[in-house]
């Protein structure tokens, strides 16, 4: 007999993989595009050697997409409100074609870097649509559609470095020309299979984001993910210095720790949520994540000690990577995909800033500094969260309601609106499942609320 759970996942996954093909194009686009940051670590200190390049303008790779990232994720929500979703879909999916294309021609590393941001903004112009389209799409129900997302994220995570160390071993040009060979292909199949999407009715503001930082708890939670994501960034960018892999041994390597993200994001972090709570459970990552990055800095020298801790950070940034969205979207006072938008902001800046800072403390000082300072953000973060505990508390109680929740219904709701932030199909299929749970209803069962009538799902 099948437990709770099973009944609920079995026949969201069984239709989530019969799907009109405009699906699939999304939906490997989605694919390619979360290989997007891992796919590069292989191929670092062969950039640093091919190139003359120190390390810490290697690590621009990162600080030129992450920034650029973050700034446009202030600007997503307005340019989709005024050209629609599709074709901000295929504007973000030309940019990253023609940038990761002119990155495999580039004959310097400042040519690299420069490219590298023009596929940043073209990331973050399609990673804040893909969602929207794909639910709005999918013939197997609102589950089937967020269940195909969560796949293709897994899947783009943990294969983005493989695929980056077998492409890597070859040259360091293969990665650049292989994301671009794979995205027009998957350029041709949305223009072509893709159906038109509906422009919103109200048009997005590009000032409400940084507006929102305004809110205490918006805020709160932002920084707290930036100083997380200054951490995670700090191991992802500057560990395959120490660790004098082949790219194809170091693709290896960080296929082992995208696998554990993918999968304690998608379904560690919702289990250990239900058991422990959002806050306590944050605490505990926060602390263990710190002791990852504090065992690197110790034992910068001793490569197994350094492949171990990657690799096993990977749990960590995985539940992190969730918890500390729905810790951002369950407390903010403002709509999601302003809350979507002011967080990817914040967070990719630390994201992006880290590495460049790891690269420069290294050549300043030794490889012990970035990995302790390192260490110590990602604690900074979870004394930062500490102080809206009680706000997080009241967001599980109201979650975890019998009968219909408000953060539910918002979470799945926020599915189909621009801009958003992939962990937030996790937060979608967990509210879903609350809501067969609990009898509270869901969108795809029709919900009334407030007097207007949701759509059931195709």
């Amino acid at each position: 007999m099948l437990s709770t759970d099973e009944t609920h996942r079995t026949p969201a996954a069984s239709s989530a993989f019969r799907q009109p093909k405009a699906v699939w194009a999304v939906a490997f686009a989605c694919v390619i595009s979360f290989m997007g940051i891992g796919l590069v670590d292989p191929i670092l200190p062969s950039l640093a050697s091919r190139l003359s390049a120190s390390p810490s303008q290697v690590e621009l790779l990162f600080t030129s997409y992450l920034v650029v990232t973050a700034v446009a994720m202030l600007v997503t929500g307005w340019v989709s409100s005024r050209i629609g979703a599709k074709h901000t879909l295929i504007a973000g999916l030309v940019l990253i074609v023609v940038f990761s294309a002119t990155a495999g021609l580039s004959g310097s590393i400042g040519q690299i870097i420069g490219f590298r941001a023009g596929w940043g903004l073209g990331n973050a112009l399609f990673i804040a649509t893909s969602l929207a389209v794909i639910v709005g799409s999918a013939s197997g129900g609102f589950a089937g559609a967020i269940v195909l997302y969560e796949t293709a994220l897994g899947v783009g995570i943990a294969c983005g470095p493989l695929l980056g160390g077998l492409l890597g071993n070859v040259s360091w040009r293969g990665p650049f020309f292989g994301v671009s060979l794979l995205m027009l292909i998957a350029l041709v199949a949305t223009i072509t299979l893709v159906p038109p999407t509906p422009r919103p009715e109200q048009r997005s503001s590009i000032s409400d984001p940084i507006k929102a930082l305004r809110h205490r708890n918006l805020s709160t939670t932002s920084v707290a993910g930036l100083l997380y994501n200054w951490g995670f960034f700090t191991i992802l960018g500057y560990a395959p210095f120490l660790m004098h892999l082949s790219p194809l041994r170091l693709g290896t390597v960080f296929c082992g720790w995208g696998v554990l993200v993918a999968i304690f994001a998608v379904f560690g972090a919702p289990w250990l949520k239900a058991r422990f709570g959002t806050a306590r459970t944050l605490y505990g990552n926060m602390t263990l994540m710190a002791v990852a990055s504090l065992v690197i800095g110790v034992f910068p020298d001793n490569r197994t000690a350094v492949i171990a801790a990657t690799i096993a950070s990977g749990i960590f940034i995985g539940n992190n990577n969730t918890l500390v969205t729905t810790a951002v979207m369950s407390i903010a006072p403002v709509p999601r995909p302003v809350a979507s938008a002011t967080y990817g902001f914040v967070r990719f800046i630390g994201g992006g800033m880290a590495p460049y800072v790891a690269g420069k403390l290294v050549e300043h000082y030794n490889a012990h500094v970035p990995f302790i300072l390192g260490a110590v953000t990602v604690a900074a973060a979870g004394l930062v969260l500490s102080t809206v505990h009680r706000a997080l508390d009241e967001a599980d109680r109201e979650q975890a309601h019998p009968g219909n929740s408000q953060q539910r219904r918002d979470a799945e709701a926020a599915v189909r609106e621009t801009p958003g932030v992939p962990e937030e199909a996790i937060l979608a299929e967990e509210a879903f499942l609350g809501d067969r749970a609990f009898g509270g209803g869901s969108i795809e069962d029709g919900l009334v609320d407030d007097g207007d009538t949701a759509e059931r799902s195709r």
